[in-house]
């Protein structure tokens, strides 16, 4: 199976190039956010504010990483359940972000707003937190330091692995793979 280098930000033509079941490496700078960043991110959507960082084709990684260790840019950087933002990530989509990296299935309303925003959901696979950390060259926070694990924070990665589940074509991997193995 063929791997597709891609670099961030990612553009349109990139993100409608990436199919359901891809595999990618990923290069460039991604972002960080959970729970408590997203529902920071809504409120500020809602009074008309701009966010901290420009999300247009930016991708967002549900992970809270743990210290680093002397030397290591960052500790150990699993991916966190993508359900946890589901309420949320709709209103980010249409806000220009391009992708979101996470474990676990999307709801129908994610879904159907990646077609219609043009986006994609990625997942890196759990259980390989520390391989994953190797990937990323520099770590800081850019928004919400308080929030610990949550902040924001700013990721340069070179050659980050990860598998698009849900396309912008409203291809979804899970669902294939099902079909493929029902009796």
């Amino acid at each position: 199976m063929s791997v597709k280098k891609i670099n961030t930000p990612l553009t349109k033509e990139v993100i409608k190039d990436l199919k359901a079941g891809d595999n990618v490496l990923i290069s460039g700078v991604i972002y960080t956010a959970r729970d408590a960043a997203h529902k920071k991110f809504m409120e500020l959507l809602e009074n008309g504010e701009s966010l901290p960082v420009d999300l247009e084709g930016q991708v967002i990684y549900y992970v809270g990483p743990t210290p680093a260790r002397p030397h290591q840019v960052i500790g150990s950087a699993g991916p966190t359940t993508s359900g946890r933002m589901d309420a949320y990530t709709p209103q980010l989509l249409e806000a220009g972000l391009g992708a979101c990296i996470g474990k676990g299935s999307r709801s129908r309303e994610v879904k159907e707003a990646l077609v219609e925003h043009g986006g994609v959901y990625m997942a890196a696979v759990g259980g390989a937190a520390a391989l994953i950390s190797q990937r990323i060259k520099s770590c800081e926070v850019v928004a919400y330091q308080e929030l610990g694990p949550e902040a924001v924070r700013r990721l340069e990665v070179e050659d980050f692995p990860a598998t698009v589940v849900n396309d912008a074509h409203g291809n979804d991997l899970y669902e294939e793979g099902k079909k493929k193995y029902a009796v």
